[in-house]
């Protein structure tokens, strides 16, 4: 047979080729030039090239034909099998038997057939992870089954699914088009070797169950870009009769509700969005010749609204807009050079108006809105400059705003309204550095530095903020500066520009500030926004609250009185700016062009408040009260486990001797009830309250008295710098837990007994005793706080806390930390401190745990599928160090800063949740399984709940398990008898991270990892 001649394939009728007929078809002779390979039962030969043929076949193609009377192996990618051998092959494409619901281990690898008629639940995962396969498991199909072509001859039979690597993602639309390579019966595809429960390949598991219809592009809504190249290239041009949108979700809803306490009625800051559109439509923009300038492309397009129409969305190459275009060409002059550009606008999609791809510049119109109701874009938020309270005493103004978001959740489209302040100093930065130069001549530029870079400064003429970066001394508005045009200028000429705000620059020798940019590119382009802004100190104003404002009392008193406001003035304020937008006839035409309609109520929905917890001690328990705080309990009765403390060191400068005296002999009182064995210390007056005094007596104290358990220091006021090198010392060179004592808190005679009594308990739980716990059913099971600390001024690295349970009781933890580069999230050293602490767990119990429950803090919306896929495969890579060691893992997100609200409603009465309200529906991600908690109890100000997502979950650990056990945990801080607003891991995680990172700049000593000795 003559390899450069075509087959003679005139026999094969009524099979229809699908694709480039790279595989073989059904009852016909093998044509073999692809990966395809057709399996056989009976056949003992193996075959080393790509194409193979069944018994009985005449070569051809470039296959090689082998001799089928003896057998032999090959090396080929596809390779044939018997069905009593108890191997399998590496080939990448499988037939496996259709009775047997087997999982495919190959990429392409084909399944049994999914009935359109009826679901097929896939196999439960076997007890290990590494299938043992058997004669059973492959035996193959007969020498009929059929491998239709597709994407390098991938096979699909038309009885069966493909679930390999040229299969289609699943997704939330449906477009239903039939083109070149696609069989026009049952297929569904879910990416590259994703397989239902037990992946054995590269790809994610599928839902539990589902139908597949006929052949649909299925593409979620983060895929959908790359999809859509996919099927342009499947089918070439395709006519607007050829897509055929379907809106509704092609995949069954994750199960994240929970049923466990009792049902509560809930408000939430959310208003539920209507869109009366059908639909919105996406273009492709195309400019030949190419046209390089944004702006330029923008006003050519802007010529052309009578075809587009006023309501447009474009980015430089993609176009929305809410009407049906068919394909035009239009024309426009480059105004450069008169050339003649043409301008093909091509319809790409059909989109259902509530779109993840329509959310960015619904969020733009939202935008024009709240600029045509008077607020001032501040950063990302708006305000209310001429509402501004003023705090002369405090020089501070309060900016009253919102901060606006549209976004899609699993109840719908939803308006996300939550009442924002801005704090802005009156003093310029200018004023902050004279008054630093008044305070310290000397070190005047240090000073400077210290309390400047990182700041955020607002320039008041045109409202935009600004981080501090550096600060040019060697620069003035007196120099000379190159513009982004290139042009060059003065500021004292450029003050004719804020002359535009009626602004004059008075001091002419004042360095600049710098801010530098973070990198961005355009939209649609490949320009990246780079450079640096310099700023004048006289034109920039101080915003938020100063280190020496947070410490003053009164000052925090006045200031939180505005911030922080009761669930009745929220919900007040965001019905008042529903009722400017509704009343304001320019933002209803903004809002109509899209088709939106916002409601003028709040979400009104149900929740449940999860049962109350127990509290064990030593020798009792007690179930939590209403406000989840036990204060009286843990004074009253003995703790868990207490550390005798035999030898301990007090020091204190020679003026607080009187209240060191004092203080003493009241932990000797308060000591008995909770259970502490306390022996009189080793008392060590200083002469003065200087740094070095009381480093060099610390230092004498622990080379005299080696086994010396703790040391107190009492200090006169708030002093960083003493505070750092004591606990650098402690912590660092002279491993031993460390107390810090400021001599204003015990001054106050009558509050001295309750002061000491929580100082006791601090101090037992840095020695190593346990204070309490809560009952957890989980057996064999480690709870892991993960969080990250980022120092603003971005002169040291980034630090991570990671703290591990190390008993069943959960009450001994395992700390590590390890720095990174600034502002990285991802955490690299993962593994490291990971596998420490498994290591440590099998110290304490001799046994390794079975489940692992992580809680990692610090994670926004944007960063969880990296975090889904680096750092939670570093974790289960640590597994393999063991030999045979398979542990169940949880891995759920913990998001603190998050723009949610919940309130009570009683009878039109907003207020603060009760501790356990959970949320797990309507408001909730449609991509995960999460829920919202409030652990925690309000005493002032409106419900801040905290939102977990879980992002791994081998143990089956259901809704109810996961809520419950996160509420169990959040009660397990022992810093302070209550419940707190994260799990007390992530909270231990966070101090010792913030501990390192703002005062140690190192890792702390081995010595103490056991310990809790950051609290």
């Amino acid at each position: 047979m003559d390899p450069n001649k075509p087959p003679d394939l005139s026999g094969m009728t009524g099979v229809p080729w699908l694709g480039r007929g790279r595989a073989l078809q059904p009852q016909e002779p093998a044509v073999g030039r692809s990966r395809g390979l057709p399996l056989f039962t009976e056949g003992p030969g193996l075959g080393r090239a790509r194409g193979f043929l069944t018994l009985g076949d005449t070569p051809r193609g470039r296959g090689v034909g082998l001799p089928i009377a003896e057998p032999v192996v090959g090396l080929a990618r596809g390779l044939l099998l018997k069905p009593e051998d108890g191997v399998f092959s590496r080939a990448r494409e499988l037939l496996f038997q259709a009775t047997e619901p087997k999982v495919g281990v190959a990429r392409g690898a084909i399944l049994p057939s999914l009935e359109p008629q009826h679901r097929q639940t896939p196999p439960p995962p076997p007890e290990t992870t590494t299938p043992h396969l058997t004669e059973e498991t492959l035996k193959v199909d007969t020498p009929t089954s059929a491998l239709v072509s597709m994407f390098r001859g991938i096979g699909i039979d038309s009885s069966m699914t493909s679930w390999g690597r040229g299969t289609l993602p699943v997704g939330l639309y449906r477009v239903d088009f039939h083109g070149r390579g696609l069989s026009p019966r049952t297929m569904v595809g879910h990416g590259r070797a994703a397989i239902p429960q037990l992946g054995v390949g590269r790809g994610r598991t599928l839902p539990p169950s589902f139908t597949p219809g006929p052949v649909h592009f299925l593409a979620s809504a983060h895929e959908e870009q790359a999809a859509l190249q996919s099927q342009t290239s499947l089918t070439g041009r395709q006519s607007d009769e050829q897509i055929n949108l379907t809106s509704h979700a092609t995949h069954e809803p994750l199960n994240k509700a929970g049923t466990k306490g009792a049902p509560i009625t809930i408000a939430s800051n959310h208003i539920p969005i209507r869109c009366k559109n059908e639909a919105v439509y996406q273009y492709h923009v195309t400019f030949t010749p190419n046209v390089e300038s944004m702006a330029m492309r923008f006003g050519m397009m802007k010529d052309h609204r009578s075809t587009t129409g006023e309501v447009v969305a474009f980015d430089g190459s993609i176009l929305y807009l809410p009407i049906k275009l068919k394909d035009v060409v239009l024309k426009s002059l480059r105004r450069t050079d008169n050339e003649e550009i043409e301008i093909k606008i091509q319809m790409k999609k059909i989109l259902p108006p509530n779109s993840d791809l329509c959310i960015p510049f619904y969020n733009v119109v939202l935008r024009r809105v709240m600029k045509v109701i008077g607020l001032k874009l501040v950063g990302r938020n708006h305000y209310d400059p001429e509402c501004a309270v003023i705090l002369a005493k405090q020089g501070l103004q309060v900016w009253p705003g919102y901060s606006t978001c549209i976004k899609r959740t699993d109840g719908g489209l939803y308006l996300c309204i939550d009442v924002s302040h801005k704090v802005l100093r009156n003093d310029s930065v200018l004023n902050v550095m004279n008054m630093l130069y008044q305070q310290s001549k000397e070190n005047f530029q240090d000073e400077c530095t210290k309390e400047l870079i990182g700041s955020i400064v607002i320039t008041r003429y045109n409202n935009r903020t600004y981080r501090i970066d550096a600060i040019e001394w060697d620069k003035s508005p007196k120099d000379t500066f190159t513009l982004m045009d290139g042009t060059k200028t003065t500021f004292q000429r450029k003050s004719k520009l804020y002359l535009n705000y009626g602004i004059t620059i008075k001091e002419m020798d004042q360095p600049l500030l710098m801010h530098r940019p973070k990198e961005r590119a355009r939209p649609g382009g490949k320009q990246i926004i780079t450079g640096e802004i310099l700023l004048v100190p006289e034109l920039s104003f101080m915003t938020g609250i100063s280190e020496k404002m947070r410490k003053d009392f009164r000052t925090m008193q006045e200031v939180t009185m505005h911030i922080n406001v009761s669930g009745e003035q929220h919900t007040s304020s965001i019905k008042q700016l529903l009722k400017n937008i509704s009343t304001n006839p320019e933002s209803q035409k903004e809002l109509s062009r899209w088709g939106l309609e916002i409601s003028s109520q709040l979400l009104v929905i149900k929740g449940r408040t999860l049962p109350v917890e127990t509290i064990c001690l030593q020798s009792s328990s007690f179930a939590t009260g209403a406000d989840s705080s036990w204060s009286r309990e843990v004074v009253r009765d003995a703790s868990i486990s207490s550390i005798p403390l035999n030898i301990w060191a007090v020091f204190y400068p020679r003026r607080c001797a009187e209240q060191a005296e004092e203080l003493v002999s009241t932990f000797k009182k308060v000591a008995g009830p909770i259970g502490v064995r306390l022996e009189r210390p080793i008392r060590v007056e200083l002469r003065d309250d200087r740094t070095e005094t009381y480093l060099k007596s610390i230092h004498s104290q622990l080379t005299s008295e080696p086994k010396m358990q703790l040391v107190v220091c009492i200090m006169v006021g708030n002093r960083d710098d003493l505070y750092s090198a004591i606990k650098k010392l402690c912590c660092v060179k002279s491993p031993i837990p460390s107390q810090a004592i400021n001599v204003r808190t015990i001054s106050k005679q009558q509050k001295l007994r309750s002061v000491a009594q929580k100082i006791l308990l601090q101090m037992n739980s840095k020695l190593g005793g346990e204070l309490w716990t809560v009952t957890v059913p989980l057996k064999h099971l480690m709870v892991v706080g993960v969080d990250v600390h980022h120092d603003t001024s971005k002169v040291h690295q980034s630090v991570m806390g990671f703290v591990a349970s190390v008993n069943s009781s959960l009450t001994r933890w395992y700390s590590r930390v390890t720095f990174q580069t600034p502002n990285e999230e991802l955490i690299n050293g993962f593994r490291i401190c990971f596998l420490a602490a498994l290591q440590k767990y099998y110290e304490v119990n001799h046994n390794l745990p079975e489940k692992i429950v992580v809680y990692r803090d610090g994670v926004s919306d944007g960063q969880l599928r990296m975090v889904e896929q680096y750092e939670i495969p570093q974790l289960i890579k640590c597994f393999e160090t063991f030999p045979t060691y398979e542990p169940k893992l949880v891995f759920i997100v913990v998001q603190k800063r998050i723009s949610t609200t919940l309130y009570s409603c009683m009878s039109n009465n907003f207020g603060a949740p009760p501790p356990g309200t959970v949320l797990d529906h309507t408001l909730t991600q449609k991509d995960w399984v999460d829920f919202y908690l409030m652990a925690h109890h309000i005493r002032h100000g409106c419900g801040l709940p905290t939102h977990y997502i879980s992002l791994y979950n081998t143990a089956n650990l259901t809704p109810d398990h996961l809520q419950r056990l996160t509420f169990k945990m959040c009660h397990l801080y022992w810093n302070w008898p209550g419940t707190i607003r994260v799990p007390a891991p992530c909270k231990y995680a966070h101090k010792l991270a913030y501990l390192s990172g703002q005062y140690l700049h190192s890792e702390p000593a081995i010595q103490l990892s056991d310990k809790l000795f950051f609290l």
